[in-house]
């Protein structure tokens, strides 16, 4: 899934590896980009007496990439948490020892027991991303629904995300069933409610729809609430709702790659990582939702209470984390999507 490419423009790769006779450790870390506060990694090096070579990438696919053979040198990533079981089929993935990470008591409740990884015994959450319909507050009635995303009044002003999981999984909603549908015959009719939908879209965007919306070219925007709350930031008549249907949720995690060769260090970084102030200092600039509690009351008020990023229980109650679907459900959606976008 070519997921948060808009995530605020890539970070410059971190210069960190210092000349060649630095005989400090070495951790090879490797993240989405802009998802960490640029001061997180001098912090690390300099109470750590370590060096970091810090890298990003912009999709999961791109991740998987330069991993998958084993030998990639990288030995921290952040994957998607429906990727933490396909990197462990691949024997891709190192044991987390929670004795190393005292800080796991920070994680919220629901994080403790994530149904991709129950015991935490691979992975350890740390961001979380949802999608949602950001518009437009001129416009009246404002959508609350999923099913508002087909109404003729939005022709030619309404855009949704380039996503095959996300634009299937709001129509899947929008009939009542599960963003995780492997029933074919419910993904034949979220693919015809898609095509149904076409007439009216402007296009099927991620980052760019961001601008477009805060400057009134269109007024509806399916979008993830991360890229939404940039869009509100930059203009007040721009709003954010979680449909009433249900909608898809993302967390990632962070896992430690079997080939690494530094993996005490590597469980010392992740422990560094979920303390409060450097996980709230990452949520901050990030611009997204902590997995993190502590860090959670320690973030600005406006921040904390945004309902965009930290939405209300009973709207978190209606999420639906996204799993690793079987191959042949994967195929299936794959040729259902290529055959929504062409027609």
């Amino acid at each position: 899934m070519n997921r948060r490419h808009f995530l605020f423009g890539a970070l410059a790769s971190a210069g960190f590896a210092g000349c060649s006779r630095d005989q400090r450790p070495r951790l090879n870390v490797l993240n989405w980009s802009a998802y960490i506060a640029p001061e997180t990694v001098p912090k690390f090096e300099a109470e750590f007496g370590a060096r970091v070579r810090y890298g990003t990438y912009e999709d999961n696919e791109e991740m998987l990439a330069r991993v998958m053979g084993g030998n990639s040198g990288w030995d921290i990533v952040f994957p998607t948490s429906y990727i933490v079981k396909p990197l462990l089929a691949n024997d891709l993935l190192a044991p987390i020892h929670r004795e190393l990470l005292p800080n796991l008591v920070q994680l919220e409740p629901r994080f403790q027991r994530p149904n991709w990884d129950p015991d935490l015994h691979w992975s350890v959450p740390y961001m979380v991303t949802a999608a949602g319909i950001a518009y437009n507050r001129k416009l009246s009635p404002p959508p609350q629904a999923w099913a508002d995303l087909w109404d003729p009044r939005l022709r030619g002003r309404l855009t949704m995300l380039d996503d095959p999981f996300d634009t299937m999984g709001a129509c899947l909603k929008k009939l009542g069933f599960s963003v995780n549908a492997t029933d074919p015959a419910q993904l034949d009719r979220a693919r015809a409610e898609a095509i149904r939908q076409k007439p009216l879209l402007r296009a099927y965007l991620n980052a760019e729809a961001r601008d477009q919306l805060v400057s009134g070219d269109i007024l509806v925007a399916h979008m993830w609430n991360t890229t939404a709350q940039q869009a509100m930031d930059s203009s007040p008549t721009v709003g954010f709702v979680y449909p009433a249907e249900g909608y898809a949720v993302y967390p990632d995690a962070t896992v430690i790659l079997r080939e690494s060769k530094h993996q005490e260090l590597a469980h010392r970084f992740i422990n560094f990582l979920l303390r409060p102030d450097i996980a709230a200092a990452n949520a901050l600039t990030a611009r997204t939702t902590t997995t993190n509690a502590g860090a959670r009351k320690i973030l600005p008020p406006a921040f904390r209470d945004n309902p965009t990023l930290y939405p209300a229980p009973d709207i978190v109650a209606r999420g639906e984390w996204a799993i690793t679907l079987d191959p042949a459900t994967q195929r299936l959606r794959d040729r259902l999507w290529t055959e929504i976008k062409a027609a």
